[in-house]
């Protein structure tokens, strides 16, 4: 169902907040059904096409968190030098963060373990 928006993601949303919440959710949410089918190359390239395209993502949390999903996919396929960079690049975007963020906590300790 989420090969239907593949057309559609890279074009403006349409949301006018007074923050500006980007496109690409639907890769979002398609990296993370690709982890849950342990499809891990499509994972990566869908957090990959966040990261690609920051000017679409805006000050939206996915931007961020595309990072994490990436190191995620990384540990799961088995690239740990990929995937400490992946982590380092989102605990340093997260650094100012409460710390008692649960997926903040998460991060910290998923990264510690690598």
């Amino acid at each position: 169902m989420l090969q239907t928006t593949l057309r559609y993601e890279l074009a403006p949303n349409g949301l006018n907040f007074n923050f500006y919440l980007g496109g690409l959710h639907s890769a979002y949410v398609r990296g993370r059904a690709f982890i849950a089918t342990h499809q891990y190359v499509e994972a990566a390239a869908e957090f990959q096409k966040i990261l690609d395209h920051r000017g679409i993502v805006g000050a939206d949390p996915i931007g961020a968190l595309a990072h994490l999903q990436l190191g995620r996919v990384y540990v799961l396929s088995g690239d740990k030098t990929r995937a400490k960079a992946a982590y380092q690049t989102f605990l340093a975007l997260w650094k100012d963060s409460d710390s008692d963020v649960p997926i903040l906590k998460r991060a910290k300790a998923e990264y510690d373990r690598l």
